[in-house]
């Protein structure tokens, strides 16, 4: 049986060692020194530092897929659904707010195989999320005078800019924050704003 416990110290690890001096500066020396295994033990996990990179920015995208995925098929009006979306993967970002800083910062240096992987795994959730502003836009709940692409980047814009700014020991918690952005960006893309508050 593996020790999940080693993969998970490793990725601590690095997370730690990729923030503070950077991917490129970091060795695979110092991860496995700083996370206390042999190198060995690593590879059991991550074939190389371009894998464990991805692994940092996989972990979260796998649980905010899974979280989407859960929401979804609760069911409910796709008001509701959306809102719901929306909180969760501010709280989960902010709840990966490291790894997704090293992540972001980082991503270019991953190669072309782990880049496209990267891109397929986040088109498939933007679909996703896209597929739900198109029903809220079929149902009139959502402005449609605006491209649907260019409604879904203001999101995802305020969720990739939030390592910048936020911080987890600041007045504000993670529930909160995800809740006042939410209804900044659902107030921003209700149909009612296209023709100043009238339906």
């Amino acid at each position: 049986m593996k020790d999940t416990n080693v993969a998970d110290d490793v990725m601590r690890a690095a997370v730690e060692l990729f923030a503070a001096n950077g991917y490129a500066n970091t060795s695979v020396q110092q991860v496995v020194e700083a996370a206390g295994v042999t190198k060995g033990a690593m590879y059991h996990y991550f074939q190389s530092k371009d894998d464990l990179l991805f692994g940092i920015y996989d972990r979260m995208l796998s649980l905010q897929k899974e979280h989407l995925d859960a929401i979804i098929e609760r069911g409910g009006a796709v008001g509701d659904v959306v809102r719901a979306v929306c909180v969760d993967v501010i709280e989960t970002s902010i709840d990966f707010l490291p790894e997704g800083t090293v992540f972001f910062r980082s991503m270019h240096m991953l190669t072309a195989p782990r880049q496209s992987e990267v891109t397929r795994r986040r088109r498939d959730y933007n679909d996703t999320f896209a597929a739900l502003i198109e029903q809220g836009q079929a149902e009139g709940l959502y402005r449609s005078d605006i491209p649907r692409p260019v409604l879904i980047a203001n999101f995802f814009a305020d969720v990739h800019y939030l390592s910048h700014w936020y911080s987890p020991e600041g007045p504000e918690g993670k529930t909160l924050l995800a809740e006042q952005l939410t209804d900044l960006y659902l107030a921003g893309i209700d149909a009612r704003a296209a023709n100043g508050g009238a339906r």
